[in-house]
């Protein structure tokens, strides 16, 4: 079988991308963990399946590389937006895509880029953690999909491969959790690294940026309702806390189209 294909990205974080309109795809997380793979595969941090809806314009399914399913992914429904809108899928800028935290509205600004109504934070706590025989305050934050967000001094100098994978699978998580390491440049701009369940790190994660936006605002960081900078490895995202819900505008990027077979 050939399953044509496209990759795309946001701010680095990249998917593989399979119209799923009239085609069904069997065994998508296999499929994940196979095409994900950056040394046998096509290489990327998961699949994308875009299906119909029945109550949105289209369905956003997402498959971390280790197969798993995630709830939400900002980065990817931006892209799945800009899918939709290039192949004429849905002839006009504003679109509603369902995804399992709920339908999410977009908007496309301009050909690469989107700004997304993330909806509002949930589940916000402030607690503490141990991890590797430090204490850890944290801020959880619920944006669809759980995590973790903690301030440093100097991101650059985290050992994420070390202490990402204690985060995630910590007691304290029981569904694992997805860990955001928070550097303040300065007033509404952040630095950010993360740790993804499911995928390790990545170059960027939307609602993770969300998250750390939310978590600096009641860390008094920086100031709801109004634009927040949120600096990662594979970009900048730009994010607004406001009383009714978190808005997240960044970029949507075509790399490459292609047929894998199967």
């Amino acid at each position: 079988m050939q399953l044509p294909f496209t990759k795309m990205h946001g701010c680095g974080n990249d998917y593989i991308y399979v119209n799923c309109f009239d085609l069904d795809v069997k065994s998508p997380k296999s499929l994940a963990m196979s095409l994900s793979d950056r040394h046998t595969g096509i290489g990327s941090d998961g699949l994308v399946l875009i299906l119909r809806s029945k109550v949105a314009d289209a369905r956003m399914r997402m498959f971390n590389i280790d197969g798993s399913e995630g709830n939400m992914c900002g980065n990817a429904i931006r892209c799945v937006a800009k899918y939709l809108f290039d192949n004429r899928m849905v002839k006009k800028r504003d679109m509603r895509i369902e995804t399992k935290s709920g339908i999410k509205k977009l908007y496309m600004l301009k050909e690469n880029l989107a700004k997304v109504d993330m909806g509002p934070a949930c589940d916000i706590a402030a607690t503490s953690v141990n991890i590797d025989g430090k204490k850890y305050d944290i801020t959880c934050v619920s944006m669809g999909n759980p995590h973790a967000v903690t301030f440093c001094k100097n991101t650059d100098k985290i050992d994420l491969h070390k202490i990402g994978p204690l985060f995630e699978h910590n007691p304290l998580f029981p569904e694992g959790v997805n860990t955001e390491f928070v550097e303040v440049i300065r007033r509404n701009v952040l630095k950010m690294r993360v740790w993804e369940r499911g995928s390790g790190e990545t170059q960027a994660c939307g609602t993770g940026a969300c998250a750390s936006a939310v978590a600096s605002v009641l860390k008094r960081y920086c100031d709801k309702n109004k634009d927040i900078k949120v600096q990662l490895p594979g970009g900048t995202l730009t994010i607004k806390y406001t009383d009714d819900a978190v808005f997240m505008t960044g970029s949507c990027v075509k790399v490459f189209e292609g047929v894998v077979e199967l």
